[in-house]
């Protein structure tokens, strides 16, 4: 039997005893070996750390680096796992026409939707409600871009999602992550960041349209000769206690309620945006933020159970489903870092805490409620 190695194998073999060799001086290494098993592939070794998680991976980063390797230090209880991918994440060349052109398309078609009425087009109202919303949306991806900039962590420019057939015109934004965060740390850092610079703008924007925005009395008579259905957007906790500042009441107060200005209304989104996307769960902001706090079990636990608490809260509000089935194809994968294992600091859990408060101040339950004339009457 020819027992000699190809020359594939013995490259395959010595790369994984010399990242052995490295990796020994920070843990027990009780297993090696290539995935997939290719030339040149990622090795994987699993273990125990004998020493400190972030002395460790230093060790690691410099050992790897030098064969060519990034390390990645992940959980895998009861053991650790190091990963050690070929080559390095370095910065890519950003591409600046796309999301330059995404964006302008997205400013015509949410003016469209600001300005048109059934009487004529208001390029007033449409400058104003596009203005406000990308206002709130841009400051919210570049949160998360000035911060993840700052923190090493590659990340694209803003692209903004045009769709002028739906009420706000737009999709919302995104950027894209390009290379992993270092430490828990650094994924809390870029995901509260875009929920709280968002909040910065949404509010003024949301406190200056309700300024602008009249109380008025429904009549139920009128609107059920006249075959009208309401449509009336929902509350969170915030957004009553702005209408309290402003109007000095809770609102609806019977009949009356405000008739939101197209700035108003796009401040009202920013608070609903900022909701969604600190929900606990996935790839969210909010479910980075949970899983920095408690760990990856006990966040696949609770995204598994607000699925089907959105899916219970669908039967208010339809859209609730869409978003308990999403969380469920995608809500189990997550933002990989380089060293998972390195643990928050007592101020960054407090500030992750303080981020969860938040969604329960901005989560609006029901975001539409359509009422009927009949509803009204007494």
């Amino acid at each position: 039997m020819n027992t000699e190695l190809s020359p594939d194998d013995y490259l395959a073999a010595r790369q994984r005893e010399d990242l052995r060799a490295v990796a020994l001086d920070v843990m027990a290494v009780t297993r090696v070996e290539h995935v997939p098993p290719l030339e040149r592939g990622t090795i994987r070794l699993t273990g125990q750390l004998h020493t400190d998680p972030e002395v460790a991976y230093a060790h690691l980063e410099q050992g790897f680096r030098s064969y060519g390797y990034t390390a990645m230090l992940q959980d895998n209880h009861p053991n650790v796992t190091v990963m050690a991918l070929p080559g390095e994440f370095t910065a890519p060349n950003l591409r600046r026409w796309l999301p330059a052109l995404m964006f302008g398309l997205t400013v015509i078609s949410t003016v469209f939707v600001g300005g048109f009425q059934l009487d004529g087009f208001n390029w007033g109202e449409g400058l104003a409600f596009s203005a406000a919303i990308l206002s709130i949306l841009m400051a919210h991806e570049m949160g998360h871009f000035l911060v993840a900039r700052r923190r090493g962590v590659h990340v694209s420019y803003p692209y903004f999602i045009p769709m002028p057939l739906s009420p706000i015109g737009t999709m919302g934004a995104f950027i894209a992550m390009q290379s992993p965060p270092r430490t828990r740390r650094d994924l809390l850092a870029v995901a509260i960041a875009g929920p709280v610079a968002g909040l910065v703008v949404a509010i003024p924007v949301l406190l200056l349209g309700l300024w602008l925005s009249p109380l008025t009395t429904l009549d139920p008579v009128a609107m059920q000769e006249q075959g009208m259905v309401l449509y009336m957007e929902g509350n969170s906790l915030l957004y009553i206690l702005l209408k309290v500042i402003m109007f000095g009441r809770v609102l609806p107060d019977g009949l009356t309620d405000v008739m939101l200005h197209p700035v108003a209304f796009a401040g009202w989104v920013g608070i609903l945006v900022t909701g969604l996307n600190l929900i606990p769960a996935g790839q969210l902001d909010g479910g980075h933020i949970f899983y920095t706090l408690f760990g990856r079990r006990i966040a696949r636990i609770v995204t598994y159970g607000l699925a089907g608490g959105l899916f219970l809260l669908g039967f208010q509000w339809m859209g609730w489903f869409l978003w308990a089935f999403l969380i469920l194809m995608f809500g189990q994968h997550r933002a990989p870092m380089l060293n998972e294992l390195a643990p928050l600091t007592s101020r960054e859990r407090w500030i992750a805490l303080a981020g969860l408060a938040l969604f329960v101040l901005v989560f609006t339950p029901v975001p539409f409620v359509i009422i009927e004339p009949e509803l009204l009457l007494p």
